[in-house]
């Protein structure tokens, strides 16, 4: 980045409060914090849009409860709204538990903000993520009922909007699989064809996949990669069908996909062993990055340590959009690494932080 008067912030959210680190080079950070200390925090993300940059998060207090809050200079102050910021109608009989995922909609469509939650639902927030209403179509969606809590909870924990049609929006939860949206969340349907559950007597049912992750790759909105509970998967059409794409790596398992802003044939995993075990193969903390849809796969292990057995949650990890990119995640040891060379090599961001929930990185000036 050199030349550039830019710098990469990175906002770690965990179980006790949120850092921020910063860095003109990738390599060396300055880490400020914490902010929100004792609050959980699940999700972050840095909504730099129009121009400064605006931190959301999830917050979840065990004496308050959970709500999202905004900072507009950088964790000095905080501010929610008076009602809160996410309530369920009184008529749902339900209760926000946790936001899963905060995620700011394109430039094109300023003030968008998305929110997963649990129990099982989205938000949409017009004001930049102050307030946000229930996405009523998938809340009434006649699956819902069969959408069972995964080990971690029943949640929506990937929020995709189209990059180009802002009537289309993609998310994925834990049991229900992948839906997708055409006509601006008023209907949706289950896009999982080809993801395998095996434990179940239809192998390939329409609904009920245990997806960790989905990541878009490329610019065009059609190429995503997929993180299931066990297999990896590559959808060519928007998720219209899945292709299994984990020959090749030590373990099929894990919580990570991301994928390459603008090279829709790179994308990032970090596998686990599985059911019970959940920790890196043979102890060796890898990041497993393909350069051609899947058909092959390259450890990175400059800068990951041996002899560790813990586990990156599925959004303790990001990407920028440099050039060369940068890769990014958190363990729940934590420690929190970054690679500016599109994962090939890791610098350590920070250790000895609280349980690593979340990590969002976003370029902003100096």
């Amino acid at each position: 980045m050199s030349g550039m008067q830019t710098s990469v912030l990175l906002a770690i959210g965990t179980r006790k409060g949120l850092w921020l680190a910063r860095s003109d080079d990738r390599e060396a950070w300055k880490v400020d914090g914490p902010y929100l200390l004792a609050t959980e925090v699940p999700s972050v993300a840095i909504d730099a849009r129009g121009g400064a940059p605006r931190l959301l998060v999830g917050a979840r207090s065990e004496h308050w409860g959970p709500t999202v809050q905004h900072s507009e200079d950088l964790g000095q102050t905080w501010t929610e709204h008076e009602g809160g910021a996410i309530v369920f109608p009184e008529s749902s009989g339900a209760s926000l538990e946790r936001v899963w995922q905060i995620h700011p909609d394109t430039a094109a469509r300023p003030g968008l903000v998305w929110a997963g939650c649990e129990p099982t639902s989205l938000w949409r927030s017009t004001d930049g993520g102050s307030t946000f209403s229930l996405v009523e179509g998938l809340w009434d969606h006649p699956h819902r009922p069969q959408w069972y809590p995964g080990f971690g909870g029943a949640a929506v924990h990937t929020v995709l909007p189209h990059p180009s049609d802002d009537s289309e929006v993609t998310v994925a939860m834990s049991t229900g699989g992948v839906y997708r949206s055409q006509d601006g969340g008023q209907s949706w349907r289950p896009y999982n064809s080809g993801i395998k559950v095996s434990h179940m007597p239809d192998p390939y049912p329409e609904f009920g996949q245990c997806v960790h992750k989905v990541a878009p790759a490329g610019q065009d909105g059609q190429r995503m990669y997929a993180q299931n509970h066990h297999g990896v998967y590559r959808s060519d059409d928007g998720g219209q069908q899945w292709t299994s794409i984990a020959d090749g790596l030590p373990a099929d398992f894990g919580f990570v996909a991301l994928g390459h802003p603008r090279d829709r044939d790179r994308a990032w995993v970090v596998p686990l062993v599985a059911d019970a075990e959940r920790v890196p193969p043979q102890g060796k903390l890898r990041v497993l990055r393909t350069d051609d849809a899947g058909h092959s796969w390259t450890a990175s292990e400059s800068g990951l340590p041996d002899h560790c057995w813990v586990t990156p949650l599925r959004d303790a990890a990001c990407v920028d959009d440099l050039d060369p990119v940068g890769v990014y995640f958190g363990t729940r040891a934590g420690s929190v690494y970054a690679s500016g060379d599109e994962g090939r090599t890791f610098t350590t961001v920070a250790e000895n932080l609280p349980d690593v929930l979340c990590v969002r990185a976003a370029v902003v000036q100096d």
